[in-house]
């Protein structure tokens, strides 16, 4: 299984569906999917191989640490991040997987910013913030 950017020049190798997989509805990932809301499938760092040329960036989490996405340097793609709130996990967004079989997110995140005529009824979970046991968008 591969996620990958639009023009294919940044990919990252997975080793199947991830069983850790969330919506999240912060202002952050709406600005950076250009949605209402991004998802994201959760890995073990070590579990996933990338490459291509990517274009990093930084910011601050509400926890007060970094999330670090990683985005494509030609098509500009947002393919996988990193926060230092779950150092030794990956983020990978699950629309660059592109399969409609991949799974639904088990919980939706950071709910008090999500448009109201937004729902994810897949999650088993619907929180206002991020989840402290769970890799969330927020670090």
């Amino acid at each position: 299984m591969q996620a990958r950017c639009v023009c294919g020049a940044v990919t990252a190798d997975l080793p199947g569906p991830s069983s850790q997989i969330f919506a999240c509805h912060c202002l952050d990932c709406q600005r950076r999917t250009g949605s209402p809301f991004g998802v994201g499938a959760y890995y073990p760092a070590g579990m996933v191989t990338c490459s291509g040329q990517v274009t990093e960036f930084v910011r601050p989490t509400d926890a007060g640490g970094e999330f670090r996405t990683s985005f494509c340097s030609r098509c500009g793609t947002s393919v996988y991040w990193k926060t230092t709130g779950k150092p030794d996990m990956i983020g990978i967004a699950v629309g660059a997987i592109g399969d409609p079989a991949y799974p639904a997110p088990a919980a939706s995140l950071w709910e008090r910013s999500k448009h109201p005529w937004m729902s994810i009824e897949t999650a088993s979970e619907n929180l206002p913030r991020g989840w402290g046991t769970y890799p969330s968008c927020a670090g």
